[in-house]
């Protein structure tokens, strides 16, 4: 309790005229009980914001140090659909081409024709697993891909729409150990290839080799205040072990597969839609490069387009089977919507359970992100709110 109440001081810099984004920053901890937290902003490919401060772990009440990284769930999709871009860009895979042409076991129980746009739209009916599916089965991706290839879609691909909160990123790890000519995991290629360029530290498959003292522990929030939020009709889908948000985020394996009881978070173990562990700076900086022209990491002009274009909806619209909401998403980002609204029109990104938030914004040359250690909403939470409204109004007076 008494490392909650103890603040410790704000961290970082921010470049003049973001003055407002450290002031936000440090209200979270005043007004919005932050423990610990990092926020780090790239404009036209340069550092403007790097800011974090709090408590890494309440247990102990030691600090949140530069170095400190911690696990953003969902916000880890945003990094596998930058592998997925990058393969675009190398020409190891076509977005309207379909997934069995790369993987041709992908084609039983009626997959054949689902294209790799529609699986990376959440479009595929692709959201659960039939067969068990845990961490044994997850560090095994032969036995894994075998599993996914016998898995029956829920629904003809394409007509409707369900977030893929976990099996997405399977999916998309084993189209790139097909498509790779070295058949490297997603999580390899994004280690090689992205973040060792960059020279920064975000991980799809945490090395057993990163101590603890470099992790901040995830302070859970109070599950009656997370059902207040919900809607009734999605309250009732989290308690039916037969709906499709129970399938997609609860169960088999569900997003907990990521924690680990004795390490803080899973190594060794590469979940791409949840299981990412790093730094808000790392975030940031990936996204500050698309957002910027994409040549640090050799992303063409053709996949820039491609992922600031606007998203195909299924046939029935985007309504989200598995989410109950107007949602959208294409090339395995989130895209602003009506529901859940962020940046400006061609802004993609992805946001992580608990309050994470990271994207870009082609159109004003901006990488954003926020990672924390405190458990709070999953959509629009306010320390993230205010830090974007900061960004915003930074960028307003600016222009």
């Amino acid at each position: 309790m008494a490392a909650d109440k103890v603040r410790s001081p704000v961290h970082g810099s921010a470049s003049p005229g973001f003055e407002g984004v450290r002031e936000a920053f440090l209200r979270n901890f005043t007004r919005r009980k932050e423990l610990g937290a990092a926020c780090c902003v790239y404009l036209n490919g340069q550092k403007v914001v790097d800011l974090w401060g709090g408590t890494r772990d309440r247990a102990s009440g030691l600090p949140w140090a530069e170095d400190t990284m911690t696990l953003v769930f969902s916000a880890t999709k945003g990094m596998a659909a930058l592998v997925m871009a990058l393969a675009h860009s190398r020409g190891w895979l076509d977005f309207d081409a379909t997934v069995a042409s790369y993987w041709p076991e992908f084609a039983q129980q009626g997959k054949g024709r689902i294209t790799v746009r529609q699986l990376l739209a959440h479009q595929a009916g692709l959201f659960g697993f039939d067969e068990p599916v845990d961490a044994t089965v997850i560090a095994d991706l032969d036995r894994l891909a075998g599993v996914m290839a016998r898995q029956r879609p829920e629904w003809e691909p394409g007509t409707r729409q369900a977030y893929h909160a976990i099996s997405l990123g399977f999916y998309e790890g084993e189209l790139i150990r097909r498509v790779d000519p070295a058949h490297r995991t997603l999580g390899t290629v994004f280690q090689q290839d992205i973040a060792n360029p960059l020279g920064e530290e975000f991980y799809l498959r945490l090395p057993a080799t990163i101590p603890d003292a470099r992790l901040a522990p995830l302070v859970l929030r109070n599950p009656f205040l997370n059902l207040l939020e919900l809607s009734p009709r999605v309250m009732l889908a989290a308690l039916n072990k037969r709906s499709v948000l129970y399938r997609s985020v609860i169960a088999n394996p569900g997003t907990i597969v990521a924690l680990d009881p004795v390490r803080v978070f899973a190594r060794d173990l590469e979940v791409p839609s949840g299981g990412g562990v790093g730094t808000a700076r790392a975030l940031a900086h990936a996204y500050g490069v698309l957002a910027d022209g994409g040549a640090a990491l050799g992303i063409g002009a053709e996949t820039l387009a491609a992922l600031a274009a606007p998203p195909v909806p299924p046939r029935h619209g985007f309504h989200d089977e598995c989410l109950h909401g107007d949602l959208r998403f294409s090339l395995g980002f989130m895209r602003p919507s009506p529901d859940w609204s962020f940046g400006g029109p061609r802004s993609f990104g992805a946001p992580g359970a608990g309050g994470s938030f990271a994207y870009a914004d082609p159109d004003a040359r901006l990488g954003y992100a926020y990672v924390c250690n405190r458990m709070g909403r999953s959509q629009d939470d306010p320390r993230d709110l205010a830090l974007r409204a900061a960004v915003d109004a930074s960028l307003a007076a600016r222009w």
